[in-house]
Parts: structure tokens; C-alpha cells; sequence
């Protein structure tokens, strides 16, 4: 297997600045100067990504930019389709010998797809989807793990200008329901089936109960895994609509869209409410991809004079990342898909699955949330013992920040294993951009713990509560000009007051992210967590709203708060408060019921790691728990900042939670944390 090395190519940043120079005229002395210029200079950047790129449109675009945040709109005329970016790199691959798609289950099974096999299973798929009455427009709804089916369901959607919407298996029905309702989709595409952690799981009659769930659905779509206990009636066969070939299937081509024409909905949970339903449009998603795919220095398989380019990005179907993974295909690079527990099944030794898999099968671009990365250091994980991972060049990173020592410990790692110029690629963006606001770039130089650069054409900024610009300080992260993949609109938000109180509610005209952000004097950058309360656990996000919503339809839990805790690792814990109901006493039995219904509705992933029965839960003077304000007590927070009894409803509890927070850092030998009182 031949190691394509950082040292072994030009990075994609560089050619892209030397093309600048050759084809614009633009010199910039160094990275920081051509970031200045890319968000300063809107309308010249982005013309210049469309041109380096060789994007196509049987139109050209009247204007690059019009307008400000919310409501900017990009290449006003022009017509692209995410589909057939993906698709002009076919042939050439093919050519070359590089797949498009290298996929395996946990349980063993394996498969690799070239160019024009995915070509042909997309326009064979699209066409059943024609046929079952799906056309520009309609949104088609998929329950569907990390596999290659999943790939094609989308472009095929995509093709035809239908909107793609998914959720992962491992999410509960109520989850899956409060998502695609809001969508009201036309078709459903399933699986029966999943394997996972060792386990066959049969999913049909949950595909019943999520068709029941959606009148709106006329056509199923389900795909026979060998896992499904049951055959899922009136369904369309998903194999044999994929498999066609035909002359019809060689003639089709995607269409042509408006560039803002709707791609899929994505779902980010907030605190209250339903999930977000976030639209994006294919224009947006292609050209910030190939912004993107520049930072995380990919480039076309077929253009290498080695084994080529494979990225595998772990993740659940539910998660952005999956999204971004797929888009490696928008710049030719072959995409590496791996379903099953990246822990491994019980038995096994623990976190090596997903080296393996990257060892098998020569991957060379690895990405994952920074947890997975944390619990393979905390198993003690030697991967020099673990096939031979010398291929891989990069290691990627999200999710959550990621500490310097778990990023040393990966690179003393790889430098056993025979790779001393590993590079880490830490990026932070998220479901609401479909992209990065921050990330990598391969000439920096290396910056454990930190992200090495804010991403071209993102004019991200750090934030006082004045709006005022910080250096080296914690802020708020802001945008204060637009992005192209900047949501279009919410579903269903018919006058777009969600999406303005959501992104726009703290500084008028200016995108606040909901993460704390800072900038450093070498322009790498630290996101010091979350300012809202969503949470990521391993790669699938979920509102705490969702939580609360499992937990307190039983009738034995009168109320509850969740909170998540880094642990310093990479690693967090997650506390549930309860206030039992009905004049029960919390105990073993209550606990059981809560973790069944959180298992059962939402996800295992989001059963806490400690509950603690409490009085009762702080809310605000309107009601609002106070999530954020107990999280950061038992982060060690002075009182003072972070709890107002004036605007707390009840304030009698307080004390508790000070003594309880105390006790909980006490026990976990985190007295010492540093209090953020620089902050807010």
C-alpha cells in the first residue's frame, strides 16, 4: 500500500493560492491575509471558488452576492444540482481505477462501488422515485444507517430536485416522528433491519409505526437487510429500484436547479420546541464544500499517482458529518462508509473496529468525534498492533473540543505506527451551516487542542456581550457576513420569526453561532463549548427538548434538567436531575423506567451517566429551565455570574444545587477547575 504522506503533495490550499496569483493577480504574504481578503471581499472569493472549482451552469450567475444576513442571496441565475457536481468526476475515476465508494457492516460484509455504478444506481433509483410520483419539490424521508444505500437514496433525490430528509435507526420512534413530521414527506425510503454492537436488530415493525406516524407518505421504498423480523407490506422493493440498467437508466441526467433550490432538510435540537428543520439549498452545500474539502486537503482520487484518496469520517446517519463525508464525492475523492459500534461488540477489544476497517482497506483521511478519540486513549489503545495503518495521512476531529493530550497521544501514536507527519485536522461548524466555520490547514503548523485557522469566506469573529471583537478572550462566535450554506429557510417557519430568534436574536444582521469561541494571536482558535444546550454524545446531537419529552411522559417524573459535562479528556458526563411524581420516591425501580424510556425514544446514547434527585429544577421568570447557568455552577463558575435570583422563579432551590455542584466536583477532582468568570 503506497502512504500518501503530508509530504508527498502540494496542499490544496496552496494550489488554490497560486492559482489566485497566476489567474487574479492576488499575492497575500500569508494565510491570515488571504482569509482578510476572502471575507472582506465577498463577491471576488467566491467568484474565484466557482472558477478554480469549474463549476458548471447552462446559465451564468447575474450577481455573486445580494444582500445581507438574514435573506443574502448567491449567484442570482445561476443553475447547479449537487448531483451532478458529484458525477462529472465518473469517468475520469473510473478511468484511473479509483472507487467512489468503499463500504463494511460490523458484521464483516464489504463492498466497493466504482463511479459508474453509483451513477447508475442513482438514475435507476430516480427514476422509481419519478414513477412512485416523486418530483421537484417533494420531500422523501429516509430511516437509514451509514451504508451505500443511503449515498444513492440522496443523489437520487437530489437529481430529480426532491428534498432529502434522514434519520438514524438508532434514534426512538417519538424522536424520529417530531423530525419528520414537520417535513410531510411523499415517500419513505427504510431499512428492516441494522447490525450493531454485535446485535441484530430487527426495525420493521418500527418502519410500520413511522409510515402510520406519516399519512403524507404514498410510496415505501424498503430495503431487506436480513435483520427485519418481518416483511414490511406494500412496499417497494429498494434492490430492484436501484438496479435497472437500462437505456432509459443511460439517458438520465439530473436537472438543472436554481442555485437556492432546496437540497434536504437537516434537524439541530434546540432548547425548547421541536427540532429545527434546516433547509439548504444545492448551491450553497456544493460551493462551501469545496471550500471545505480545500481545508481538509482533499483532493480528486484520480489526480494522485498513488493508491488515491479514501475519507472515512465516522458517523451516525443523523449527524452533519455524515452529510460532509458524502461531499468528498462533490471533489472526486473516493468515500469510506463503516456502519456498526465503533466500540465493537461485547467480547471484543474495544475501539478497534474503526482502525481495522481504515487498515483493510487503506484509508487514508480519518475523521471522528473527538469522544471517540478520548475513549480509545482512556482503553489504553496501541494501534501499531492494529493492521497496518501507515496509509493514513490525517486524522479528523469534531463534535466536541478535542485536548491537547488526547491530540498528542494520537500523533505519538502514529508516530509507532510509521506516520511521524500525521496531521491533525480539527474542524467546528455544525448541522445549522452544514460546514465549517473552523478548520484545518495543512501549512500551518500544528496546534494540539486548538483549531489551526477560521475557514475562508467565514468572516468569524469572537464576541463581547458589547459586540465587541475579542483577541486571545472567550466570546461569543459570530459571522458578520454571509456564508452560502447559511440556511435558506426553517420548514414550516412560514414567516421566518424561528430562524431570525434562533441565529439573529443577540446583534442585529449578525449570525450568533451558540458556541464560545477564542481567537488567538496566531489565528488558531479554541471553542470552549457550547453556549446553548444542545449536546453530542459520540456523534449524535439531540436537544435537550427531546430528553425532556421522554423523561416526563411518564407520569412518575414530574420534572427533570440535563446537563453535560466535559470531563478535561475529550470525554463528558452526562447528569440527569429528577424531581419524582405523583408521591414517588426515586430508587432503582424509577430509574429503570426512566432509562428504558430514553433508550426506547430516543437513543442510548443519551441515557445519563448519573441521576440525582433533586427538590426541584431552577427555571427562569418565563418558565425556561436553567440549564446552562446549573451546568456552569458545576463547572466550577463563581455563583455570582452565572445565577440571578431576580430572574429566577424559584430561588429557594439554588442553595441546593451550589451544594450539590460542589459535592460533584469534590468527587470528581475537578475543585480546581478554573472559573470562567471572563465570560458573559
Amino acid at each position: 500500500m503506497t502512504n500518501r504522506g503530508a509530504g508527498d503533495s502540494v496542499p490544496q490550499i496552496r494550489l488554490y493560492r497560486e492559482w489566485l496569483h497566476r489567474e487574479r493577480g492576488l499575492t497575500f504574504p500569508d494565510y491570515a491575509a488571504m482569509w482578510e481578503w476572502s471575507r472582506s471581499d465577498l463577491a471576488a472569493f467566491w467568484l474565484s471558488i466557482w472558477d478554480y472549482h469549474a463549476l458548471e451552469s447552462p446559465t451564468p450567475p447575474t450577481v455573486i452576492v445580494d444582500g445581507a444576513m438574514p435573506g443574502a442571496r448567491w449567484f442570482a441565475g445561476a443553475q447547479v444540482n449537487y448531483a451532478r457536481q458529484v458525477f462529472r468526476h465518473a469517468d475520469l475515476a473510473d478511468a484511473a481505477g479509483q472507487p467512489a465508494i468503499i463500504a463494511e457492516g460490523e458484521s464483516g460484509q464489504a463492498v466497493e462501488w466504482t463511479w459508474g455504478q453509483l451513477r447508475r444506481r442513482t438514475a435507476s433509483l430516480a427514476l422509481a422515485l419519478r414513477r412512485a410520483g416523486i418530483g421537484r419539490g417533494d420531500v422523501v424521508a429516509a430511516y437509514l444507517p451509514n451504508i451505500p444505500e443511503a449515498v444513492v437514496s440522496m443523489l437520487a433525490c437530489a437529481s430529480l430536485g426532491a428534498v432529502w430528509t434522514m434519520c438514524s435507526p438508532d434514534m426512538g420512534t417519538p424522536a424520529v416522528l417530531d423530525r419528520l413530521r414537520q417535513a410531510a414527506p411523499k415517500a419513505l425510503i427504510a431499512v428492516d433491519g441494522v447490525f450493531y454492537g454485535g446485535r441484530r436488530m430487527d426495525r420493521s415493525a418500527t418502519v410500520e409505526a413511522i409510515r402510520r406516524g406519516l399519512p403524507t407518505v404514498a410510496a415505501l421504498f424498503a430495503i431487506r437487510t436480513g435483520h427485519g423480523a418481518a416483511h414490511i407490506r406494500d412496499s417497494i422493493d429498494f434492490n430492484g429500484a436501484q438496479s435497472a440498467d437500462d437505456a432509459e437508466v443511460a439517458a438520465f441526467e439530473p436537472e438543472w436547479l436554481p442555485f437556492d433550490h432546496p437540497l434536504w432538510i437537516l434537524y439541530s435540537s434546540g432548547t425548547t420546541g421541536l427540532p429545527k428543520a434546516i433547509v439548504h439549498g444545492h448551491g450553497g452545500i456544493v460551493i462551501s464544500a469545496c471550500v471545505g474539502n480545500m481545508h481538509l486537503d482533499l483532493g480528486s482520487s484520480y489526480s494522485l499517482n498513488t493508491v488515491g484518496e479514501r475519507f472515512h469520517w465516522y458517523s451516525a446517519t443523523g449527524w452533519v458529518m455524515w452529510n460532509i463525508q458524502v461531499g468528498g464525492l462533490l471533489t472526486g475523492t473516493t468515500i469510506c462508509l463503516y456502519d456498526g459500534s465503533p466500540k465493537g461488540a461485547a467480547g471484543q477489544s474495544e475501539w478497534q473496529p474503526l482502525w481495522a476497517f481504515a487498515a483493510r482497506h487503506g484509508v487514508t483521511w480519518f475523521g471522528a468525534g473527538a469522544a471517540f478519540f478520548a475513549s480509545c486513549r482512556k482503553a489504553g489503545l496501541a494501534l501499531n498492533g492494529i493492521g497496518d495503518l501507515r496509509a493514513i495521512r490525517a486524522l479528523g476531529s469534531t463534535g466536541s473540543p478535542l485536548t491537547a493530550d488526547v491530540q498528542d497521544w494520537g500523533t505519538a501514536q502514529f508516530d509507532a505506527v510509521g506516520t511521524p507527519d500525521i496531521w491533525w485536522c480539527n474542524i467546528s461548524g455544525g448541522t445549522d451551516i452544514a460546514a465549517a466555520f473552523l478548520s484545518g490547514n495543512r501549512e500551518s503548523p500544528p496546534t494540539p487542542g486548538r483549531l489551526q485557522c477560521r475557514h475562508l469566506g467565514a468572516s468569524v469573529e469572537a464576541w463581547d456581550e458589547d459586540g465587541r471583537a475579542l483577541r486571545g478572550r472567550v466570546g461569543e462566535l459570530v459571522c458578520t457576513r454571509p456564508f452560502p450554506s447559511m440556511p435558506l429557510f426553517f420548514w414550516g417557519d412560514e414567516d421566518g420569526s424561528r430562524y431570525r430568534s434562533t441565529y439573529f436574536d443577540a446583534w442585529d444582521g449578525i449570525w450568533r453561532h451558540g458556541d464560545w469561541l477564542a481567537v488567538e494571536a496566531d489565528g488558531s482558535c479554541v471553542i470552549a463549548g457550547r453556549s446553548d444546550a444542545t449536546i453530542n454524545r459520540h456523534g449524535l446531537r439531540m436537544g435537550t427538548a427531546d430528553i425532556y419529552a421522554a423523561v416526563e411522559r411518564l407520569g412518575s417524573i414530574a420534572d427533570s434538567l440535563v446537563i453535560d459535562l466535559e470531563d478535561g479528556a475529550g470525554d463528558s458526563k452526562l447528569l440527569m436531575f429528577v424531581v419524582p411524581g405523583d408521591g414517588r420516591v426515586w430508587g432503582p425501580e424509577l430509574e429503570a423506567a426512566v432509562v428504558a424510556t430514553i433508550r426506547d425514544t430516543l437513543s442510548p446514547r443519551f441515557i445519563p451517566d448519573a441521576f440525582i434527585p433533586a427538590p426541584a429544577i431552577p427555571r427562569t421568570l418565563s418558565g425556561k429551565k436553567q440549564e446552562l447557568p446549573i451546568k456552569r455552577l458545576f463547572q466550577g463558575w463563581p455563583v455570582a455570574k452565572v445565577i440571578d435570583p431576580n430572574v429566577t422563579e424559584n430561588p429557594g432551590v439554588i442553595p441546593w444545587y451550589i451544594t450539590q455542584a460542589e459535592a460533584w466536583r469534590e468527587r470528581s477532582g475537578a475543585a480546581e477547575t478554573k472559573a470562567r468568570g471572563d465570560i458573559g
